[in-house]
């Protein structure tokens, strides 16, 4: 038998707002859209709406940003549209008092083949520990931070050379595919969720928390295929980053966006720069050189590595241990 849905809809960033847009081109009703209060941003410290908010001032939709999700008000505002189901797409951790609200219960997308990479940021870590799949699961939530049971999984390949912001695109397409599937199946009563204790493997499960300010600084005595992983599994945001530190007492900090590696042989110790001052710079790695393509000196704008070579000149020696 199937059921009237009516959404109550969580989400910010442009990933989530996506997804609120495949819902509605689907023609399902959202009752309401719950998104972050808006907050400055900027040198200029501008109002900034997030991007779900975005897309619902585009479709008028009714439009709630509580700053606290426990509060009377706010719980008595959200009842009050009478929704059935609650999605979730990157936003805050829901208390009980919310997500057991819906009758039909509330799912959440989340960007990893759960129990797989639980956390804040699966794509940056899938990408980072040199994974050659991840995907998308659909789960009802519960009372620990996801680890509901699961409703739908859908597996992507990862290309040895992708970043986190081609793996981000991707997957942000494919859940607009992902969350209809999931409403129809809730809709037609077909959803069937498996406790996540059924999707154990044999591997150790892999986490991927909140991603830190320290945690985005280059190990240089690392292997060439780890650092190269670090890089493009931050990039473009946060970005990895590094400092540069010349034999006369200079310093200079850079996030690092693309590079390559060569494999090789040297006898230069880790973090030693190697430039033409003309068209490339690589750093020494434990077992070869990564060649940086795509930088940015702090002040400045991403630029291919000829564009910051042709502005700043390496004058003597310099290396990039932090």
């Amino acid at each position: 038998m199937e059921k009237n849905i009516r959404i109550a809809y969580f989400g910010t960033p442009e990933f989530a707002a996506s997804q609120l847009e495949a819902i509605l081109m689907a023609g399902y009703e959202v009752a309401v859209v719950v998104t972050m209060p808006d907050k400055p941003a900027g040198r200029g410290r501008k109002i900034q709406y997030s991007e779900v908010k975005k897309t619902a001032l585009e479709h008028n939709l009714p439009l709630l940003q509580p700053e606290k999700l426990k509060a009377p008000e706010f719980l008595d505002q959200l009842a009050s549209f009478e929704a059935n189901l609650f999605i979730v797409v990157a936003f805050r951790m829901l208390p009980a008092s919310v997500w057991q609200m819906p009758e039909l219960g509330t799912f959440n997308l989340h960007a990893s083949l759960l129990p797989q990479y639980r956390g804040a940021a699966p794509i940056n870590f899938a990408i980072i520990n040199g994974e050659t799949e991840t995907g998308l699961t659909t789960f009802f939530l519960n009372e620990e931070i996801d680890k509901g049971a699961v409703i739908k999984r859908e597996k992507v390949d990862i290309r040895h050379d992708e970043t986190a912001g081609e793996l981000h695109d991707e997957l942000m397409l494919l859940g607009n595919r992902v969350v209809v599937d999931t409403i129809r199946q809730i809709e037609k009563g077909e959803a069937k969720a498996l406790p996540q204790e059924e999707l154990l493997e044999s591997q150790p499960l892999k986490a991927a928390p909140k991603i830190t300010k320290e945690f985005c600084n280059v190990d240089w005595s690392q292997d060439c295929q780890t650092v190269y992983n670090h890089i493009r599994g931050l990039s473009p945001y946060p970005a990895a980053h590094t400092q540069l530190h010349s034999e006369n007492g200079d310093t200079m900090d850079m996030k690092l966006f693309a590079s390559e590696i060569e494999k090789c042989r040297h006898d230069l110790p880790v973090g030693s720069v190697v430039t033409d001052n003309k068209t490339g710079l690589k750093i020494a790695a434990k077992d070869g050189f990564i060649h940086l393509t795509q930088v940015q000196q702090a002040g400045k704008k991403s630029m291919p590595i000829e564009d910051f070579l042709r502005g700043t000149q390496l004058v003597g020696r310099w290396n990039a241990n932090n």
